[in-house]
């Protein structure tokens, strides 16, 4: 049966609209679905955040007694406190998974054990019933989990809004698919009488009867499409070798942006731990002199370091001064011999002051040694790693730096008494901006960043840095090592 090319062009307009259509509006549907999740996720991560905060806070702040019992005491009360402040039911289970507190005594209990029994793995869980969010995430002091928060709250709305697009949708593509039909017939019955004429004339071609002028006069497509076939033909190839030219120009050009914008970073990183050591120095002598201000020998010696390094901080500036005059964004290598316990003495002298400030004891261990390498960057490695053994220690502990020889090389060792770092985190330590403790690299003011450039610059002088757990057990080692002047590099 021969069916006509116009009902073809229609039927195919007709399949054409119903898939676009239907893949448009599950496209919508689907990413309505996904933010209305994505919102929900988040303010019940917000909700739960908040009542974390505030259980572990009153944990902490309160009469020290267990977890459980804690949980047990405080629950009644702390769930009607964070279902008044959240507007939603709260329920409050124990680590053994027992309920401790209810905001809605009198409803009824929601059966969520299979995901209770998920939270108390210190894991988030949620489910969904008919209209109802059941929502439990664990809540954690710094050494236990207290227990979980149970959150029981109302998707109704959601629910709604969802359906009434869903409905729209259905009635706004029916609509859409209706008037596009009709329009389509009309239309379409136009170009296939125009495709037509043209057939024709392609048929008198074969036939060996050629045109004398163009089948169409139309200003449009079709109407060109007689006589410009092959003029069209050849401004496409021009069109298409010129975008492929802007094309590599662009993307040549967005991998010098992506590359200068990694340079700024690193620029901006590097020097900001510069210019932090000698200002650390110089807080610290400035707090003794505080503290002890009728002390000659401190004067002194706080007179002979601050001004030491504010001269090393004159000197950063014009190193930073030369650099954004030149537009280069790393720091220069200027490798020169030498001798190790000068600088590692400096280094020490330096942080001598924090260390007392800090109740912590500093033990010097040196034997002559000399190296290859960039006094400054050198000096930068040692007071960094001296700073980080200070701040990460514990009151009236100790700090031992120390070397040796090993073979062509020099072992530097910085150990202190802290609380140590976990073996599976000791390579995450040197990845920028990451930190063992958060609440204590906060108070302290470190950043992630020290040890990230302290790597750098060690490998950039030859060297190598690992951490180790002392035979003792107690605290963490830094070990840097170089190779002794004269001998290859690592």
């Amino acid at each position: 049966m021969r069916i006509s090319l116009k009902w073809k062009f229609t039927g195919f307009l007709a399949v054409l609209l119903i898939f676009a259509i239907g893949l448009l509006s599950f496209l919508i549907l689907k990413g309505i679905s996904g933010n209305q999740k994505q919102q929900m996720e988040h303010t019940m991560q917000q909700q739960a955040d908040v009542a974390s905060d505030r259980i572990s806070q009153l944990f902490v702040t309160g009469t020290q007694v267990d977890a459980a019992t804690f949980m047990r005491l405080q629950g009644p009360a702390l769930a009607r406190e964070l279902g008044t402040v959240s507007g939603m039911r709260v329920i409050l289970y124990d680590a053994d998974g027992n309920e401790t507190g209810d905001s809605l005594v009198m409803a009824a209990k929601p059966n969520v054990r299979h995901l209770l029994d998920f939270a108390l793995q210190d894991k988030i869980a949620y489910e969904i019933h008919g209209d109802v969010l059941e929502y439990l995430t664990p809540v954690s002091s710094d050494r236990e989990q207290l227990g979980v928060i149970h959150f029981q709250t109302s998707v109704a709305g959601q629910n709604a809004f969802y359906r009434n697009m869903q409905r729209l949708f259905w009635i706004a593509g029916a609509v859409v698919l209706g008037l596009s039909f009709i329009f389509g017939i009309l239309y379409m019955n136009r170009q296939a009488s125009a495709i037509r004429r043209l057939k024709k004339d392609t048929d008198r071609i074969r036939g060996g009867h050629y045109l004398e002028h163009s089948g169409l006069r139309r200003n449009d497509e079709l109407g060109e499409l007689s006589s410009g076939i092959f003029d069209m033909n050849l401004a496409i190839q021009t069109n298409v070798m010129s975008l492929e030219r802007e094309q590599e120009k662009l993307l040549k050009t967005l991998e010098k942006l992506q590359l200068l914008e990694r340079q700024q970073k690193d620029f901006i990183h590097n020097i900001s731990h510069e210019f932090k050591t000698p200002l650390t120095s110089i807080r610290a002598y400035a707090d003794l002199l505080q503290m002890y201000p009728d002390d000659p020998a401190l004067i002194q010696d706080a007179y002979q370091s601050i001004t030491k390094e504010a001269g090393r901080l004159y000197e950063l500036v014009e190193r930073v001064l030369h650099l954004a005059a030149s537009e280069k964004y790393e720091f220069d290598h200027h490798p020169e011999e030498v001798e190790l316990i000068e600088l590692l003495s400096d280094a020490a002298s330096r942080m001598r002051g924090k260390a007392e400030q800090f109740d912590i004891t500093l033990h010097v261990r040196l034997q002559p040694a000399r190296m290859t390498g960039d006094r400054n960057n050198l000096t930068h490695i040692f007071i960094n790693l001296l700073d980080n053994a200070i701040k990460y220690n514990t009151p009236e502990g100790s700090v031992t730096l120390s070397n040796r020889i090993v073979g062509d090389t020099v072992e530097i060792s910085f150990r202190d008494t802290g609380v140590g770092i976990p073996e599976d985190r000791r390579e995450l330590v040197f990845e920028p901006f990451y930190t063992v403790n958060h609440d204590r690299a906060r108070k302290s003011g470190g950043s992630g960043l020290g040890l990230a450039l302290v790597r750098q610059l060690t490998r950039q002088n030859g060297g190598d840095i690992r951490v180790e757990t002392p035979a003792d057990g107690i605290g963490t080692e830094f070990i840097v090592t170089f190779p002794l002047a004269g001998a290859k590099c690592l």
